[in-house]
């Protein structure tokens, strides 16, 4: 029978070099919190019970994940060390099973290493890596025969012992029943009068239980962040995985290191991307989608062989086949373009669908809005969908040509066929196939003196 596992988060860190008001695990790694990321990670094991240590005032953290059913906040009034956050979760461990303790600010730890650790036959499992530089890291001690015998903190450490390059990640596994009685030999006679997790190596080989490592690939895997620098590190470590990850699939990414992923994103064949595209939430991306230079996609689904052309922004919309945008556009929630829509330099487009072949090519913008197919709004053109209290649609049927500057003041209903003379304000519904002129005769004034500037006297 398969004991539950449970998994413990220390999170209780103040993160003080951050300089920051926001938790430290609640700081955006690709566009999710880092303690988000090892959720995620700790949701793929299945366990019975997820317990965070947080601080005593670490309320903003509790609060961002109240939806949770799965964890058991757990707090360490006071921070006296890794020992003693474990020792706060301790009582709530479910019977003897597999605890797996890891770190709130070391997020990029791969689901397939924390396997490696649960299939490991030993006593005690820590995972450790290889480190050029391992200052500042405690080392993992071994005996002549290889065995591991104690972790040593780096200020604990004698010249001997800092020479050592392989280093505690501080990820670790063992049997409730055997933390605990562990966590109660633990002390604090240390420089740091702190309670060390790691003391509990050398409690488990004095009393012969196995203690055994499993070796990260990647020192990333296990990096933790202290300070802004470090979470950039991160970020870029996680958005080249990313991109390396869908180049292997068929995505052409022009530059992988001018590349952002904050969020999911599913792609077909021949799908090209140029530098500094940012993809955010759930994107899809059809066959032959390309998209060009400086563009944000959000939530968005860009149909087969679309293009988005540079610097433009598309926030929860829905672009189908063959579709132009940009440069310079910007989709907002609910625009929905049809097969062959265009949209271009300087246009916007909320809550309004375009039908198949319109286009509205430069400088205006379109909101709440129901567009027919080949229709063309030109430059300059605005519904005026708003009059301080509520929002009205406009209606515009198929094959209609707008002039430009022209100002639809819904609620309006334009109907097949209807042409609008550029520079109108149309307020009323146009029947099917009228020309709408909505704008003052113009007066010409002969022999016509420009105002001319008088002198000021001092």
């Amino acid at each position: 029978m398969v004991k539950p596992l449970d998994i413990c988060i220390l999170a209780a860190g103040k993160g003080s070099r951050m300089r920051s008001s926001t938790p430290k695990v609640l700081q955006p790694l690709a566009g999710k919190p880092l303690l988000g990321h090892l959720l995620d990670t700790a949701d793929a094991l299945q366990p019975h019970q997820i317990h965070v240590v947080v601080g005593p005032d670490d309320t903003e953290l509790q609060a961002a994940y109240a939806t949770r059913d799965n964890i058991n906040w757990v707090v360490q009034a006071d921070r006296l060390g890794t020992g003693h956050a474990v020792m706060q979760a301790a009582p709530f461990f479910s019977g003897e099973g597999p605890v797996l303790i890891m770190l709130g600010d070391a997020p990029l730890i791969r689901l397939n290493t924390l396997k490696k650790m649960l299939a490991t036959p030993a006593d005690l499992v820590v995972l450790s890596v290889q480190l050029d530089d391992p200052t500042g890291y405690g080392r993992i001690k071994r005996n002549g025969k290889g065995e591991v015998m104690a972790i040593v903190e780096d200020k604990d450490a004698d010249d001997v012992t800092r020479q050592i390059q392989e280093i505690n990640s501080g990820v670790m596994l063992s049997a409730a029943g055997l933390i605990k009685p562990w966590l109660g030999q633990l002390d604090n006679q240390n420089k740091q009068q702190e309670y060390y997790l790691t003391d509990m190596i050398a409690v488990a080989a004095r009393q012969h239980h196995r203690v055994d490592t499993v070796m990260a690939d990647d020192r990333m895997e296990v990096a933790g962040v202290n300070d802004f620098i470090q979470l950039a590190e991160l970020e870029r470590s996680y958005q080249q995985s990313q991109a390396a990850a869908f180049m292997a699939q068929g995505m052409h990414i022009v530059d992988p290191a001018r590349f952002d992923v904050r969020g999911q994103v599913s792609f077909g064949k021949d799908v090209r991307v140029d530098i500094n595209v940012i993809f955010e939430g759930e994107v899809t991306l059809g066959d032959g989608v390309n998209i060009g230079p400086n563009c944000v996609i959000k939530d968005s689904q860009i149909g087969a062989a679309s293009i988005i052309k540079a610097n433009s922004v598309i926030d929860g919309a829905v672009v189908s086949e063959a579709c132009s945008v940009g440069p310079f556009a910007r989709l907002r929630p609910g625009a929905y373009l049809h097969n062959e829509a265009a949209v271009g330099n300087f246009v916007e487009v909320k809550k309004s669908t375009l039908g198949k072949g319109s286009k509205a090519s430069h400088l205006s913008y379109l909101g709440d809005s129901m567009i027919g197919e080949n229709v063309n709004i030109g430059a300059g053109t605005i519904t005026c969908n708003y009059d301080g209290v509520s929002k009205w649609q406009t209606q515009i049927g198929d094959d209609v040509f707008v002039g430009s500057n022209t100002a639809l003041v819904a609620p309006v209903s334009l109907a097949e066929g209807v042409t609008v003379a550029a520079g109108s304000t149309i307020t009323t519904d146009v029947p099917a196939d009228n020309l709408a002129v909505g704008r003052g005769r113009q007066r010409n004034i002969p022999n016509w003196h420009k105002p001319a500037k008088t002198l000021k006297e001092d």
